[in-house]
Order: C-alpha cells, then sequence, then structure tokens
C-alpha cells in the first residue's frame, strides 16, 4: 500500500476565523452548524474566505461474491443495469449531481460485466465513465480472501489517481458513492472488526431483506468471520491490512484510497451513509488525522450506521431515512457547505453595517 503523507489540520487561524465568525450581524452562535461547518472548511482551505470550485463525485462500482451466499435481496446484475443507467443520466445520483453542479465520474473498479461498448465514451449525458477494472468482482470470502494483497495496493491506488485527476481540474470538494450489491455485508464485518461491536448489531437490511433474511445474512457473515479469525489470531487491530482486502470491494477499497489522497491534498471530502462510513472508519483507522478533512452528511435507516458514527464520533448534517447509497445523501448535503461557505463570503459584519454589536 502506497504511503499518505497527511498532516492534522493546522489551527494556527482558528481564532481569526472564529472571530470573524462572530462579527458577522447575527446574535453569537445564531447559524449553528452552519458556523461549525465554516469553521472546518476555513481550516481545511487555511482562508478566511473559503471557496467550493469545481465540485466532484465518484460513483465506484464493484460486485461482491459474498452475494452468492443470498445476502442481498438484490441480484448481482443489478450492478451493472444501475451502472449502464448512471452512464445514459437516469440515476439518482445523476439527478443530484446536476441540481447541484457537481462533475459526476461513474468508474467501474470491479463490476463483473463488459462495458467494451462504452470503454472510448469519454461523455456520456454529461458524465464521463472510466474503465478501471481490476477483476469482475471479488472472491467470496466465505471461503478466502476477497482480493489479494497486490489488487488492494491497486484499488488504494486507483483511488487516488482518481482525485488526483479531479484536483487537476479544480476541485476543492469532493464526495465519493458506490454501487456494488452485496456490499452491506463487508461494511458490516468491517465495522465489527474495526470498532469491536457485535456483529449482529452491525447487520442490517440492506436494500430490503425481511427478517429471516437478515437472520441468513447474520449466519453467513458469522461464519466468514469465525474462519478468518481462525487464519488470522491476532487482534484486528493489529492486521488492518490482512482485514480490509479479505472482506471489502474493490469499488470500497478505491474509496479508501480516494479518501487518503483527498485529505493528503486538503480537500473537503463529503462521506454519505452506511457503506461510505464504514470506509472512512477505515480509512481514519490507517491515518487518523484524515477525519479533519471529512464532513459526515447523512444518518441512513441502516441498521448500525448511528452506532458506527458514534464509535468514530462523527455528527452528521442530515438523517433524511435514505438508504439509496450513490452518493446521494453527500450530494443532498452539498447545500448546507454552500451556504456555510455563503455566510463566510456574503454577510456583513457589525461594523460595515452600522449595527450596534450588543455582546
Amino acid at each position: 500500500m502506497r504511503v499518505f503523507d497527511i498532516q492534522p489540520i493546522d489551527r494556527s487561524l482558528e481564532a481569526a476565523i472564529q472571530q470573524k465568525i462572530d462579527n458577522l450581524n447575527k446574535p453569537k452562535g445564531s447559524l449553528g452548524r452552519l458556523e461549525e461547518l465554516a469553521l472546518q472548511v476555513c481550516l481545511i482551505q487555511q482562508t478566511l474566505s473559503p471557496s467550493l470550485a469545481h465540485p466532484c463525485h465518484l460513483l465506484l462500482g464493484g460486485d461482491h461474491g459474498i452475494e452468492r451466499q443470498g445476502v442481498s435481496i438484490s441480484p448481482r446484475e443489478v450492478t451493472w443495469q444501475q451502472m449502464l443507467n448512471f452512464t445514459r443520466g437516469g440515476g439518482g445520483v445523476n439527478m443530484f449531481c446536476r441540481q447541484h453542479g457537481f462533475k459526476l465520474r461513474i468508474v467501474d473498479v470491479g463490476v463483473d460485466y463488459d462495458f467494451s461498448d462504452l470503454r472510448e465514451a469519454q461523455s456520456i449525458c454529461d458524465v464521463e465513465f472510466l474503465d478501471r477494472k481490476i477483476a469482475r468482482g471479488t472472491k467470496d470470502f466465505l471461503y478466502e480472501p476477497a482480493m489479494s494483497q497486490e489488487e488492494f495496493d491497486h484499488a488504494i491506488q486507483i483511488g487516488s489517481d482518481l482525485v488526483d485527476d479531479c484536483v487537476s481540474e479544480g476541485c476543492q470538494i469532493l464526495s465519493i458513492g458506490e454501487m456494488g450489491i452485496g456490499n452491506t455485508s463487508p461494511s458490516s464485518i468491517w465495522m465489527h472488526l474495526l470498532s469491536d461491536t457485535s456483529l449482529r448489531n452491525c447487520i442490517g437490511a440492506g436494500a430490503g431483506l425481511d427478517a429471516p433474511g437478515i437472520l441468513h445474512k447474520y449466519e453467513v457473515l458469522t461464519k466468514a468471520v469465525e474462519r478468518y479469525k481462525a487464519l488470522h489470531p491476532s487482534p484486528a487491530g493489529e492486521s488492518w491490512k490482512e482485514m480490509l482486502p479479505y472482506f471489502g470491494g474493490f469499488e470500497m477499497i478505491a474509496a479508501i484510497g480516494a479518501m487518503l489522497r483527498a485529505a493528503e491534498l486538503h480537500l473537503i471530502i463529503l462521506i454519505d451513509g452506511f457503506i461510505m462510513t464504514a470506509c472512512a472508519m477505515a480509512a481514519i483507522r490507517l491515518e487518523p488525522a484524515s477525519q479533519d478533512y471529512m464532513i459526515f452528511t447523512h444518518c441512513g435507516d441502516e441498521s448500525g450506521h448511528k452506532t458506527m458514527l458514534d464509535i468514530i464520533d462523527a455528527k452528521p448534517l442530515l438523517h433524511l431515512g435514505l438508504r439509496l447509497g450513490e452518493g446521494t445523501g453527500a450530494l443532498c448535503a452539498f447545500p448546507l457547505i454552500d451556504s456555510a461557505v455563503r455566510m463566510m463570503n456574503e454577510m456583513n459584519n457589525f461594523d460595515n453595517a452600522k449595527i450596534t454589536k450588543y455582546f
């Protein structure tokens, strides 16, 4: 795995930023979370006049061997069908990207489908489709590691390179989404092993499993974890670089690489729902300073998501009941970050407005 040089946010400007926020013509603290967001964005960018140039959204697709065990109500082919739908502009992610002015990149990291007809496409319905396929899905981690260490390293590099492409275009804020049937299963296991939370409390309905389906999912994942622990008796915290590729999906590992590179380059990183929060948790365990650059945008209804956010002390902006994935929660939250930035740049202060400062 490549080494990332991620520095904690430099807080030397914090007092000056807070002074500017407090001197805007409003009661002190009256814009609540927007003031917190403004402070974080200013610290990330090391400025009192922040901006959100060229927002980009990465939609990473990959299939999972564990899906063959019936842990998802959705069949495998939905992954590639939705990926094609995205290239035609018809997904929820497309709508929100259009609404909020995000450049959308659809990236095949490991989908079990031949997209050769799209290989040469540079722009389809204002969407860029990128072929970064490592393999046609991961292996079934009930019986063997989902991917090799070499594939893990490759996926990390893919995510990092995608961020470099965005930054070369002037990107200052990045959101990341996923498309991969079955990927709540590795996310649940990562949560379990990274936080020592009971596996049962990490498993939910995914795309819509009923109670017997959730029980079956729990039984399958329990067997997978037991087999992994038998092969890797050291505590999970000492073997993250083995645990992540053993269970993860290509799209999930690429997301971690993207998050780490974005933090290294001091981008604002918008974190979406359960799966992306699991990826963020993994990134934070690998590089704790990366959390300084993350804004957790949404708490979904997937079982365990709120618990996972609590574990990493993350306070989400929204709770809309979303469980679509694709990064849609992050995109829905973007106007709040935009409002925080506009507050810093467009609100008058007490002196200029000739209003008595009463506190």
